[in-house]
């Protein structure tokens, strides 16, 4: 079926970090930049003043040298407006500089601190947010934020001092036709405060559907191969569709608002100055109003209404900021489930033997634990292997030894000492984990190798190679080393892929190897040359392996058998085959009688 979303007239829920989250946003991440901040009020208040003087420069120019025909009078206050000009022009140009900077200066910054805090998160946090989400919130909704922050310091500063100063300036021109400012302001008031009540509920939704549209982009390229192998080309057009389609509609009706106040304050400026025109040719005709008085007069109701209408785009923005601050904010004040503890062990007293005691493990709004009351030994030069059906937990407590998640009950050590008491730069340099879904990054096959050790040498990197049997289809790449790894690992086959992360991990050298079901693209050859191969490099390290394949861990020196999240049996191959029902199923589904003997 189709992905279902919320109504488009339906309100999204305002979340917790929304209430002040723009302001706190704006107030931690600008401090570095008071100086430049306050640079920019200067030459605003700069500008602003020089707008408000020109008009009544202009007056006294038509009446005292136009209107006498005075040309010395008309030249010479005509240069001292163009020197007025020229400095608002500068002021303008400087104030949009720093605006500009300042701005992306804070989109640069909250897009770090996002990524910083995500980083540390673990696979809790980022599951709770969805990576489509944490995308987003990174990317538009920091630039709703920037977006806010330029036109602020470039509208929204002036916008005051625009207002009152020319209400006072017009009011020093004539005090009667200031009347007309008294309907005027209020209903582009009235329309500014119904602006953001109206655009808030928008804002937020939008911000929502853009969420969707990336949720379900990222699933249809992540799984075109599944979605062509089963021909659900239409089936996902019709969830993309519908996905932007939700988009579409609110974005129509967040244009529908902006197009409505738009027009009136546009239309309330025009009826203002027709109806202040009106007025002044009867104060003009009989004398009590001069024309230069008008002119400016006029200008500055075009400056008081320009300063409302600036506010209102502002305000216009600032609902779909506030929104999106919120979020950013919410990213930002999640502390991570799995942090580094105050006064972390950085050195283990022994050679690496890991123990696992009573572990009970439950996923997030999960009903029932995934593991329950899980014990396992994994001395050095010895190999413990962990095997059971789909769904037993075999992943999910191997991710518990390199602190992906933090076990519920029980404990995890390495040498005596919790997991949770170590440094996590040292749980990284004793544990190597390669996970079930080999991922390489956009690059070189030799900067792939060399996220295990950045200072490893070729040399290194070619004995990891020849230990995960990547030798020869590396050497048979285009430039060896130096060929380009697409993103993921595209460019390469899943073997090959298995294989590039098994060298990473064995460029690290650790104490600890955990290969989670590493060796299920492998052909049967391979996975004996590349176990045979480990067996003699890393003799002095403790292994745990996951399978699927009994061939795989027959001979490890300890296997665990999981079922349902439990351990159902501990021993060798033989022992367990004898006295082991679970076990003995799981070999016979997969060998012969003599196989399995």
């Amino acid at each position: 079926m189709p992905e279902t979303h919320p109504s488009d007239s339906a309100e999204e829920p305002a979340t917790p970090a929304e209430s002040g989250g723009l302001i706190r946003l704006l107030r931690e991440h600008l401090r570095p930049y008071r100086g430049q901040l306050a640079l920019t009020v200067v030459f605003q208040l700069t500008q602003t003043l020089a707008m408000l003087y020109l008009p009544t420069l202009n007056a006294d120019l038509i009446d005292n040298g136009v209107v006498h025909g005075d040309t010395g009078y008309v030249l010479r206050h005509g240069a001292f407006m163009l020197g007025v000009t020229l400095i608002q022009i500068s002021a303008a140009g400087a104030a949009v500089l720093f605006s500009a900077r300042i701005s992306m200066a804070l989109g640069r910054d909250l897009r770090n601190a996002i990524f910083e805090r995500v980083q540390s998160y673990s696979q809790r946090e980022v599951d709770r947010f969805g990576a489509p989400s944490l995308i987003t919130r990174t990317t538009n909704d920091v630039q709703q934020v920037q977006l806010l922050m330029v036109m602020a310091l470039m509208m929204l500063l002036m916008a005051p001092v625009m207002g009152i100063g020319g209400l006072a300036l017009a009011l020093g021109q004539d005090v009667p036709l200031s009347a007309t400012l008294l309907v005027a302001i209020p209903i582009m008031v009235l329309a500014v405060l119904a602006i953001i009540r109206a655009m808030i509920p928008s804002a937020r939704a939008m911000q929502s559907r853009i969420d969707s549209v990336n949720r379900v982009m990222r699933e249809h390229i992540t799984g075109i191969r599944v979605i062509r192998a089963f021909v659900r080309d239409r089936h996902e057009q019709e969830r993309f569709g519908e996905a932007n389609g939700d988009l579409m509609a609110v974005a129509l009706r967040v244009g529908r608002i902006q197009a409505f106040f738009g027009a009136t304050a546009m239309a309330v400026s025009n009826l203002t100055s027709i109806a202040v025109v009106w007025f002044a040719a009867g104060r003009i005709a009989d004398g009590s109003m001069q024309v230069g008085s008008l002119i400016a007069y006029l200008s500055y109701v075009s400056q008081i209404l320009m300063a409302v209408m600036m506010s209102m785009g502002v305000f216009m923005m600032a609902p779909r900021a506030k929104v999106a601050a919120g979020r950013i904010q919410e990213v930002l004040d999640t502390e991570p489930s799995v942090a580094n503890p105050p006064n972390p062990v950085t050195e283990l007293p022994g050679r690496g033997e890991l123990e696992v005691k009573d572990v009970t493990f439950r996923y997030e709004g999960a009903e029932e634990p995934v593991l329950r009351g899980v014990d396992l030994v994994a001395r050095p030069g010895e190999t413990t292997a962990v095997i059971g059906s789909t769904g037993s937990g075999k992943t999910t407590l191997l991710n518990l030894i390199p602190r992906l998640f933090d076990v519920d009950g029980g404990s995890v050590t390495i040498d005596g000492v919790d997991v949770r008491e170590m440094d996590r730069s040292l749980i990284a340099s004793t544990i190597g984990l390669i996970p079930q879904r080999a991922h390489l990054f956009s690059g070189t096959v030799a900067s792939n190798l060399r996220y295990g050790d950045p200072e490893a040498s070729d040399a290194e990197l070619w004995r990891a190679l020849e230990i995960a049997q990547a030798a020869d289809f590396v050497r048979a790449m285009p430039d060896g080393l130096e060929t380009a790894v697409g993103q993921g690992g595209s460019t390469v086959s899943g073997g090959q892929r298995q294989r590039l992360a098994i060298a990473r991990t064995l460029v690290a050298r650790p104490e600890i190897y955990l290969f989670d079901d590493s060796f299920s693209a492998l052909d049967t050859a391979t996975d004996a040359a590349l176990r045979q191969a480990l067996s003699s490099e890393i003799a002095d390290a403790a292994l745990v392996i996951v399978a699927q394949r009994v061939s795989t861990v027959r001979d490890a020196d300890r296997i665990v058998v999981l079922d349902a999240g439990r351990v159902v049996g501990v021993g060798t191959h033989e022992t367990l085959l004898r006295d082991n029902a679970v076990y003995a199923e799981i070999v016979d589904s997969q060998l012969t009688l003599q196989e399995a003997m």
